[in-house]
């Protein structure tokens, strides 16, 4: 659900003409491959649907859909650009994924690269949990590019994965208040009452405090793709920025499933207070690297 693409819940919306282009070649794709491979430059793809809710009241059919669209999609642009750019030796390639494809349970101060003890809060623990399926394809995401672009730097081709986080729109809120009255079969009663008494109402503060706008992501892609030595990863959140280094100090990852069970489960109020001082000014809410 972090992400300035389209979201849905289950069961999904039908994919629009954008997304069946890319998913279903077509003349308009065999069009703009053509155009693509005579002119140069590189794609960025920003294709994707989202999908939150109890993983038992999901239907594997609304699951394959979110990888066909997140994951395959990608993969389909990529492989009918790649051989052009390779010819020419040379290349970027953008792809919008998120900090859900890496999970960090703390904001962490971008200078020092340690958790900030001022705001010990986990800003991607809502987002993730509830979130299975579409953390899972943004994890094949990182996964399929950072292999490939070990590849492709022997054809001078630059990938780039650009995460946001949380990004605030009106479609979020408006998906927000349709989840929590929408009905999951299978779900049992527990995980629903977690799902709607404690994941809801911390997903609403997260994007209130952390919440970034589709502009700021914009300015970021621009920022890459702009660039002389292109990132691999760029998070557009200062407050994740780190966060591949903390994965590496904590490869086990007892740390995150700990801290966020029990900031989710056992200390609930916690979690939204210190939400709450972030909305509020207290500490820096929307962010860009400088």
């Amino acid at each position: 659900m972090f992400s300035p693409q389209a979201s849905s819940h289950q069961p999904a919306k039908p994919q629009s003409a954008r997304e069946r282009q890319l998913l279903w070649p077509g003349q308009l794709q065999r069009n703009w491959v053509k155009s693509h491979r005579e002119g140069g430059g590189g794609p960025v793809n920003n294709a994707g649907v989202g999908l939150v809710g109890p993983l038992e009241g999901l239907s594997l059919a609304t699951m394959q859909r979110v990888f066909d669209t997140n994951f395959f999609g990608a993969v389909r642009l990529v492989k009918a650009v790649l051989p052009g750019m390779k010819r020419r030796r040379q290349g970027h390639i953008v792809v919008v994924s998120s900090v859900m494809g890496l999970q960090d349970p703390f904001p962490l101060d971008p200078q020092n690269h340690h958790p900030d003890p001022k705001s010990r809060l986990p800003p991607s623990l809502s987002g993730v949990v509830f979130n299975d399926v579409y953390a899972a394809s943004k994890f094949a995401l990182e996964g399929f590019f950072e292999s490939l672009a070990i590849q492709l730097l022997q054809f001078n081709i630059f990938i780039s994965l650009v995460e946001p986080g949380p990004v605030g729109t009106a479609f979020e809120e408006k998906l927000l208040e349709q989840v929590s009255a929408a009905q999951f079969p299978g779900a049992d009663p527990d995980t629903l009452h977690y799902f709607r008494d404690l994941y809801l109402p911390a997903s609403r503060e997260l994007f209130r405090s952390l919440g970034q706008s589709p502009q700021d992501v914009a300015q970021a892609i621009v920022k890459v793709i702009s660039s002389a030595r292109p990132p691999l990863r760029l998070q557009t959140n200062a407050r994740y920025s780190a966060l591949t280094a903390l994965k590496a100090a904590d490869p086990s990852g007892r740390l995150y499933v700990w801290s966020a069970h029990r900031l989710l489960f056992r200390w609930p109020g916690l979690l939204i207070r210190a939400l709450r001082c972030l909305a509020c000014g207290c500490f820096p809410s929307r962010v860009l690297p400088g």
